[in-house]
């Protein structure tokens, strides 16, 4: 296992945008108050009984310098940036470093699908003119698209990872900066809804016919949701929170089943600790991977267990938000950073009774404690994990 502690890296600025609300107040009033932004299920061709994170608002089509990339994926995107001054904050980067010397790292799992599905709805014989797979349904999408709204002209690059993808892009572009290649990032994420998405989680029985219940006794399976969050990434001694630390494993256990025992997910947060050069006993909260689904849950009891003990709260904030897929890892790393700043523990939406096999700290209520760190869990199919060690210095 390759590890080594790492120089912190200022995250200098953020902002994410979900089914609770666009930008950071209010997420975070919803998460303060309690009130989870699910719903049952109305997206359009569906009829699944289950419950949905949709964002408000994205029957916008983007700026006409940009159609050849307008997609309900890169709307999402739009309404994202436009939240909490980061398009201003991002764009002085190109003041203090030079166009050349910014690179943009995006993550998503299934990019601008649900364009693709329009198109083969209206046209099962040929694609419409107003169709481009590039530009839209294209895993790269993303990533160009925030690239040229910012006009940025260095490294380029999404990574698809399943649920894990937004957090990778946090050591894709830590890796980055260090190599030289560039000396500041734009990090992120975007996952939007399609029906490729819900049924395919219906097929594979995952969906909850109610709204998720991560680490409960009677828990069903997960809730899909949608986001879209930004953050940057430079050297800012100066800064107040910081990306101390992340690790990466990959299990090669099973296509869809997590390592029973949570093996891969243990050594990515151990990793992640050596490079924050922190101790266990120094994690003050744990945002948890926390699906819903009985197997995922339970093998990420055990790696928390294995690689930080069993004493630190920790919850699942999917239960507000749904799973976002490839917008999890940077929608919760920016809640673990509010809970930074707040000094609040949000709890695990809809747990009524933990289950009896979960041995470690599920927060059942909210709560108020100063924290310095926090330690952020994102585990996709196919055994890709990542961990994300955030605080102040």
């Amino acid at each position: 296992m390759i590890s080594g502690k790492m120089n912190p890296l200022a995250i200098s600025h953020f902002t994410y945008t979900s089914c609770l609300g666009a930008g950071n107040l209010e997420n975070w009033q919803a998460i303060e108050s309690g009130n989870s932004g699910l719903k049952p299920c109305d997206f359009p061709n569906t009829d699944l009984p289950t419950w949905i994170g949709e964002v408000d608002h994205l029957d916008i089509r983007l700026p006409h310098q940009w159609q050849e990339y307008d997609c309900r994926n890169n709307r999402l995107a739009w309404v994202a940036l436009n939240q909490d001054g980061f398009i201003s904050r991002a764009n002085k980067l190109k003041e203090k470093y030079g166009a050349d010397r910014i690179g943009v790292f995006m993550g998503t799992s299934t990019s601008g699908i649900y364009q693709s599905e329009l198109a083969y709805m209206e046209s099962s014989s040929h694609l419409p003119d107003w169709y481009h797979l590039s530009t839209t349904h294209n895993i790269s999408s993303i990533s160009k698209f925030v690239q040229k709204v910012f006009s940025f002209r260095g490294p380029c690059l999404s990574i698809s990872t399943a649920c894990s993808s937004s957090a990778k892009v946090f050591a894709s572009a830590q890796r980055a900066i260090v190599s030289g290649l560039c000396d500041a990032a734009i990090v992120g994420g975007v996952d939007s809804l399609c029906l490729t998405t819900l049924y395919g989680f219906h097929s594979l029985q995952l969906l909850s016919t109610d709204p998720c219940q991560p680490f409960d006794q009677s828990r069903k399976g997960i809730s899909i949701g949608e986001a879209g969050g930004f953050a940057i990434l430079e050297k800012n001694p100066e800064a107040d929170l910081f990306l101390l630390g992340f690790g990466e494993s990959s299990d090669a256990y099973h296509m869809s089943s997590p390592h029973p025992e949570g093996e891969g997910a243990a050594m990515a947060m151990t990793m992640a600790l050596q490079k924050a050069n922190l101790e266990k006993e120094s994690i003050d909260y744990i945002n948890l991977h926390g699906t819903g689904t009985i197997a995922n849950d339970a093998a990420e009891s055990i790696a928390v267990s294995t690689a930080v003990g069993n004493e630190t709260p920790a919850s699942s904030t999917k239960g507000w938000t749904g799973h976002t897929l490839g917008a999890a890892g940077v929608i919760e790393a920016c809640i673990c950073l509010q809970a930074i700043e707040n000094n609040f523990l949000p709890k695990n939406q809809n747990i009524n009774t933990v289950d009896a096999n979960t041995n470690i700290h599920i927060l059942q209520q909210s709560m108020r404690k100063k924290i310095r760190t926090a330690l952020s869990n994102s585990f996709g199919f196919g055994g890709s994990n990542a961990s994300l060690v955030l605080g102040k210095r």
